[in-house]
């Protein structure tokens, strides 16, 4: 049972862990720190998978999972979350590097993106993931209507920063 559990995750996280690093981006500043993040939401996604249902998909699930590690972490530098050590599992995920080559050209908005708080992160986030209302509700465990209002603010919020 343990090992198709575990065989489970590891082809469910392998499929999504761009989730991690996406997330990890927005609420980190430098490699080291990034590294930290990714490496803390496998452990809390590892650790919450036996929970997970199924009443959505794997990814909705990840993202409210790894959203929720990024905020606790970050909102408080004091705070840490209590980790635990996966070095019996990590070898077994096949990692890949991100590389931010790509998206330098989206580094004004990155820096933007930076100064928002961490619900207007959230929000534009799964925004930019191209995710409906509906989904981006769920995973912040808001409304759908308050969904919408929160991200026309923060849109605004952004147009205002990015062009002052």
């Amino acid at each position: 049972m343990q090992k198709n559990l575990e065989a489970k995750f590891l082809e469910d996280f392998e499929k999504n862990q761009n989730i991690a690093h996406k997330i990890c981006r927005i609420y980190t500043s430098n490699k080291s720190a990034h590294n930290d993040l990714f490496q803390e939401i496998t452990i809390q996604v590892w650790k919450n998978y036996p929970k997970f249902r199924g009443d959505s998909k794997f990814s909705t699930w990840m993202y409210r999972v790894a959203l929720n590690t990024a905020i606790s972490l970050y909102r408080k530098s004091t705070r840490r979350v209590k980790t635990q050590d996966i070095s019996n599992l990590a070898y077994k995920i096949k990692a890949t590097d991100y590389d931010d080559t790509e998206e330098q050209q989206l580094k004004a908005l990155y820096k933007a993106i930076h100064t928002l708080n961490d619900i207007e992160k959230a929000l534009i986030f799964l925004y930019l993931e191209d995710k409906p209302y509906k989904e981006i509700s769920e995973t912040l465990g808001i409304s759908s209507v308050n969904a919408r209002v929160k991200m026309n603010r923060t849109k605004e919020k952004l147009k205002n920063i990015l062009n002052p």
